[in-house]
């Protein structure tokens, strides 16, 4: 009640919502303020809003309710695949293609299932599978040196360089990337930490940043200006835009990222199958 009170802003909406009467919502509140200690609504014109303690509460609130239903899902899914719940994780570039893909296929297999996608970086996203915010996460880069962690390597992701369709390499098929030692690339961050594909390059070479911008279709927006080039995940690309040119990386200079699916338990059979699923897609994607 106090969750869809705080969502609704009303306690009437509230009592609507849950199929309560307005009274009866407005007691549960009382009680619940009673046992915090603390008024959690302010009323005003149109409803109520939350206190700052009613701000401190909702974020465990949701937290508590939603390691309910997990625990629901986890027991509808010992009954098999005819319901249960569960939460991926992947990072932006993977939500192009693999993780989608994989999804729409566990989901023609297993309509019942409920399925949640949460899109982020890998740092954030291990955080979260960690935490039991998420059941399975698709992420990038070296593999994590964690006990806690079983890791399912998915596929090695090549990287690719893009450049305008005009540039002085546009004609070529590969470029060693010392030739593009002078180039502005265009990257998600300006900062090294937050510069996850440097990775997974050769030592010594630092790509120096230009433009800054977080999607990707900025990025190549911004690289079909002329702004700068920019190195791409294959599996950012569903096709190639006109304006653009790609060339692959000379083969001593060749980078790829690695990309692993994570889970910190026993998988429920809903987890089982999207592993599965991310498994047998990244197959097809990698032929």
């Amino acid at each position: 009640m106090f969750r869809t009170v705080a969502r609704t802003g009303s306690i009437t909406a509230a009592a609507r919502a849950l199929g309560f009467t307005q009274s009866a919502v407005s007691r549960q509140i009382a009680v619940l303020e009673g046992e915090v200690g603390e008024r959690l609504f302010e009323r005003v014109a149109r409803g109520v809003v939350l206190t700052d303690a009613g701000n401190s509460l909702l974020p465990h609130a949701n937290a508590v309710l939603d390691r309910l239903a997990t625990a629901r899902a986890d027991l509808a899914a010992l009954r098999g695949l005819g319901g249960g719940r569960v939460r991926v994780g992947a990072f932006p570039t993977a939500v192009a293609a693999l993780v989608p893909r994989a999804l729409a296929a566990l989901l023609r297999a297993y309509p019942k299932v409920e399925v949640q996608l949460i899109e982020g970086r890998t740092p954030a996203l291990l955080e979260r599978l960690q935490s039991g915010d998420a059941d399975v996460v698709v992420i990038s880069g070296p593999a994590p040196a964690s006990t806690r962690l079983t890791l399912r390597h998915l596929l090695d992701e090549e990287l690719l360089v893009a450049v305008p369709a005009g540039h002085r390499l546009a004609g070529r098929r590969t470029v060693r990337l010392a030739e593009l030692s002078d180039e502005a690339f265009i990257a998600g961050s300006a900062t090294a930490e937050d510069e996850l594909l440097r990775a997974t390059l050769p030592a010594g070479f630092r790509p120096r940043t230009g433009i800054v911008a977080a999607e990707w279709t900025g990025k190549l927006g911004c690289v079909a200006a002329g702004l700068g080039v920019a190195l791409v995940p294959a599996l950012a690309l569903r096709a190639r835009p006109g304006d653009i040119s790609l060339l692959r990386i000379h083969r001593d200079d060749a980078s790829v990222r690695r990309v692993y699916a994570a889970t910190t338990r026993t998988p429920s059979p809903p987890v089982a199958a999207v592993l599965d699923h991310l498994s047998e897609t990244a197959q097809q994607l990698a032929r």
